[in-house]
């Protein structure tokens, strides 16, 4: 006679599998990488590399879909209506997640709609002036600008944008007013500086890194919490006595509240795995972005931290959109 518990030790095996095959058929099917940006700027090529990588390294298809405008909100709104499945993910940016909420009305929920997989790059935002400005440090720049009728202006790439709120952060820090000169997009800003049209700029370091090692860009910090790796030269606002000006262009991966944990916890083994690989390492430093890799449980605390401080500086300074 066969007894319940050999029974139950014989029904185990059955069901254990089951399990196992749910969480090994993801990806049985092409997963989208949707990137609110347009084709060819820093997120895109990061989502793209690691679309490659994760291709490569499952044998299953990753692709990415542009869904620009309206400040990326376009391409989160398409993945908040998106089905739960683990086929659509999100390559998200602070400017969006964190800065865009507290600028515009948003047609989804920004804290219910979406859950957060993680972090995985950053690029550091640097302050740059014309080497024809006579400040060689940020002490110098802010005494300059102290000054009465100094008539200091800077480069705004676009309202909202998030080296346009990193320069209101400095401002406010430093009890400064500073004219802002409006360009559509960051690589006009950056040629008015080269052109000396204006004097200063903040940019992400895949912008102008080329022009700081050149010598035709001075820079005179970096707004990363300590020195970024890829500029280890360039001291920080924190070390010139600005340690409120801390500002990183992260980029994240998020994907539609309602995602199976086990899922989500698969794709952020897979894009670690893929984001600290040597080759990968190699690709991203070409493009002055540092893999930046969080975890699923740090994800809340640093939302709620990003959005809070985006909130009071947009409030404060009494930013809107044009």
């Amino acid at each position: 006679m066969i007894s319940r518990r050999h029974l139950a030790l014989l029904a185990a095996p059955a069901l254990l599998p089951t399990a196992v095959r749910a969480q090994d058929a993801w990806p049985s099917r092409p997963v989208t990488l949707v990137v609110p940006w347009a084709a060819g700027g820093s997120t895109d090529a990061v989502a793209r590399i690691l679309a490659q990588k994760l291709s490569t390294d499952t044998g299953r298809s990753f692709v990415v879909d542009n869904r620009t405008g309206a400040n990326g909100t376009i391409g989160f709104n398409s993945v908040a209506r998106a089905r739960p499945d683990g086929y659509t993910m999100l390559v998200s940016t602070v400017s969006t997640y964190a800065m865009a909420p507290h600028l515009m009305p948003l047609p989804y929920d920004n804290e219910k709609d979406f859950v957060g997989i993680g972090l995985i790059a950053s690029m550091p935002i640097i302050m740059v002036v014309n080497p024809s400005f006579p400040a060689r440090t940020l002490a110098e720049y802010v005494e300059i600008a102290r000054r009465p009728n100094s008539n200091l202006t800077y480069a705004n790439s676009g309202t909202g944008s998030s080296t346009h709120l990193a320069t209101e952060l400095f401002l406010q820090e430093a009890r400064l007013t500073i004219q802002d000169v409006g360009y559509r997009g960051g690589a006009p800003a950056v040629q008015a500086v080269l052109a000396n049209e204006t004097p200063m700029v903040f940019q992400a370091a895949s912008g102008i890194l080329p022009h700081i090692r050149s010598g035709s860009l001075r820079a005179l910090a970096v707004a990363t919490k300590e020195r970024s790796p890829l500029t280890p030269e360039i001291p920080t606002f924190a070390e010139q006595g600005f340690p409120g000006v801390e500002v990183v262009e992260h980029i994240a991966l998020q994907a539609p509240t309602g995602v199976p944990a086990d899922i989500l916890a698969r794709m952020h083994a897979l894009t670690k795995a893929a984001m600290e690989a040597p080759d990968t390492r190699e690709r991203l430093s070409a493009l002055a972005v540092v893999p930046t890799i969080g975890s699923t449980a740090e994800w809340p605390a640093y939302f709620a931290a990003e959005n809070a401080k985006w909130r009071n500086m947009i409030q404060a300074r009494n930013i809107k959109l044009q």
